[in-house]
Formats: structure tokens, sequence, C-alpha cells
């Protein structure tokens, strides 16, 4: 009987040793998968693989944004699209607003869908001042107009009570409109 208990504890150490090296290569594997998706989702690459965001990305790619610009700098879908604040904030929006443009792709009309819209209804909850502030960190630069002066200090006292994309609603995509009605007129 010492035996038999004995073996029995053998085999529950070897059980728990085999879950263990088990569950720490399926950590990893999911980590590492993980972090790939990521990366692979986080490009304009992947976001056009969505038919009707085709023309976005030329009026994207024509804009200051989309490299357009004396330094050549692309911003990412993402760098705008996504809130920088912290991981899982990020990852929660990511899910939500991936989830969302894949079943709107599915589901609208590209031709007869108002993009203009669209644009106006949701283009404070699809751009996030935590994306623009990410690079634009003096908003008071020399130069600036005195309009743009007035406002943006009013913006960082925190009492204009706007984002920033309601003054710069198409800031990352040059003739967005136009490009997307052209586009989807040519169908």
């Amino acid at each position: 009987m010492v035996i038999e208990g004995a073996q029995q504890k053998s085999g529950t150490k070897k059980a728990w040793a085999f879950g263990i090296v088990i569950g720490v290569i399926a950590t990893a594997v999911t980590v590492l998968a993980s972090g790939f998706m990521i990366e692979t989702t986080n490009t304009d690459t992947f976001c056009v693989s969505c038919h009707v965001m085709t023309p976005f990305r030329t009026a994207w790619r024509s804009s200051v944004h989309g490299g357009q610009n004396p330094q050549g700098f692309a911003a990412q879908c993402v760098d705008c699209h996504l809130p920088h604040g912290d991981f899982v904030e990020y990852l929660t929006a990511k899910a939500i607003t991936g989830t969302g443009d894949v079943i709107q792709n599915f589901t609208i009309v590209p031709v007869t869908f108002d993009w203009g819209g669209n644009a106006k209804a949701n283009r404070t909850r699809f751009t996030y001042d935590s994306a623009c502030r990410r690079c634009h960190h003096n908003l008071t630069p020399p130069g600036l107009p005195s309009g743009g002066l007035i406002a943006h200090r009013s913006y960082l006292r925190g009492t204009a009570g706007r984002q920033c994309v309601e003054c710069h609603e198409h800031v990352g995509h040059k003739d967005m409109l136009e490009t997307a009605n052209n586009y989807f007129n040519k169908l």
C-alpha cells in the first residue's frame, strides 16, 4: 500500500509538472501571437483589406498625415483612430472599433451611404484627442494665427469644451469626402 501511495504521488507530481509546462508554452504562444496580431492589425494595409476603406486610404496618403510633409512621416490608422491612454483602453477600443468596422463593411451599401453625415456624426467618437496630442505637443507655436492661438489656449486651459477634430474636421484625410464620393460613384 505504501508503494501505491508513492506511485500515486509521483503520478500527481508528473501531471502537475506536465500541466505547468503546457501552461507556460500555451501562455508564451498566446502572448507572442497576440503581439503579432496587434502589430499586423495596426497597419493601413490591414485596414484597407475592407473594401470600403480604399478611398479613405487614398485620401490619407494625399494628406500631411499620410506622408505628404517635409519629414515624410506617415501616421498609421491606429495612430489617430485609437486612444493613446493605457493599454487596456487601447485594446478595448481596438476590439470594439474593429468589430464595428467589419460589421459595417458587410451591412452598408457604399454607393448610397452618407459618408459626410457619418463623418460629422461620428468624428469625435473615432478620432481621439490623446492621439492628436501624442504627436502635437506644442499647440501654440510661433506664427500661429491669432484665432488658432486663442482657440488652442482655451483648449489647453480646458475651457474650450471641444475636441481637436471639431475644428480640424478632415485633418488626416485630404479631400476625404470628394475622394470617397468619386471612388464609390465609379462602381
